[in-house]
């Protein structure tokens, strides 16, 4: 079968971005390290540019508790949210990156990370820091969610490095062939959907909304129902995990069931925030 330069892009990626010695390093992990620091700039600029009067100690610890929150919420997430039988009957391969069988120990590195639980322990995280600091609390948290989406679009483009969380079979123009997919086919390129939707269109939208002073305050609130939108429609598209497949409720995945609670939760959220301000108990 004949395939475009388009629908051939994932097959030139290996996902190593460079080899030092033995130990590869991934571009995956590159693109976390991308990610933090494109939120520290945005947040780090708004602060400068608005006058907001956060000292380097205190954005620096902050950044440091985020960091943390992310890496232990994402593996605790992936562990408990996808596959907690397994962890159950191998609790060390929670920690350490090794596995053991027939052949003895083997490396397999860290493998599964999930975006919701990381997002639940960097905000609590988030939280702790702001408190210990003494930074004020709503301008600390709407500015962190409006710097999320653009930190989350560099993730998505390491899974598609990466090559993984690939989407469904389609006859489309517009699909790649996935090496991992292991069956010469297009897929959906569902990580780029991800990058653009939920990444830097979720930021373009939330930018110029906190413009105007009765979404200010609501950046958390719109981010949880801006992304769990549009990542609810996106999850068609994407190849489910095998071992879960579309049998949560109503047969969606289990991305589509976490999503569908984060929009209720924002919608919540944002209601409760409402009340506050008209209550003047969060100043806009």
């Amino acid at each position: 079968m004949d395939y475009s330069w388009w629908n051939l892009i994932p097959t030139k990626f290996d996902g190593i971005a460079i080899q030092i010695g033995s130990f590869p390093v991934h571009w995956y992990g590159v693109m976390y390290l991308f990610a933090f620091a494109t939120c520290y700039m945005v947040m780090w600029k708004v602060n400068q540019k608005e006058k907001i009067g956060y000292t380097k100690e205190q954005f620096d610890s902050f950044a440091t508790w985020i960091i943390a929150g992310i890496l232990l919420g994402a593996r605790l997430g992936y562990v408990f949210f996808y596959q907690p039988g397994y962890y159950l009957t191998h609790p060390l391969e929670i920690i350490l990156p090794f596995r053991y069988n027939e052949l003895g120990f083997q490396f397999t590195g860290i493998s599964g990370m999930s975006y919701h639980g990381g997002l639940i322990l960097a905000t609590i995280f988030g939280i702790i820091a702001i408190k210990k600091n003494k930074m004020p609390l709503w301008t600390t948290v709407n500015l962190g969610f409006l710097a999320v989406p653009l930190g989350y679009s560099w993730g998505r483009f390491g899974n598609f490095i990466n090559g993984e969380l690939y989407g469904e079979v389609t006859t489309s123009s517009i699909g790649m062939v996935f090496p991992m997919a292991r069956d010469g086919l297009l897929h959906h390129p569902s990580q780029l959907y991800e990058m653009l939707f939920e990444g830097i269109i979720l930021f373009i939208i939330l930018f110029f909304l906190r413009k105007n002073n009765f979404f200010r305050n609501q950046m958390m609130s719109l981010y949880l129902i801006g992304y769990g939108t549009f990542r609810f429609f996106i999850e068609f598209f994407r190849k489910p995990d095998a071992h879960l497949m579309r049998e949560d409720l109503f047969g969606m995945s289990r991305g589509q069931t976490l999503c569908s609670l984060m929009v209720i939760a924002g919608v919540i959220l944002f209601v409760w925030i409402y009340k506050q301000e008209k209550q003047n108990k969060i100043k806009v």
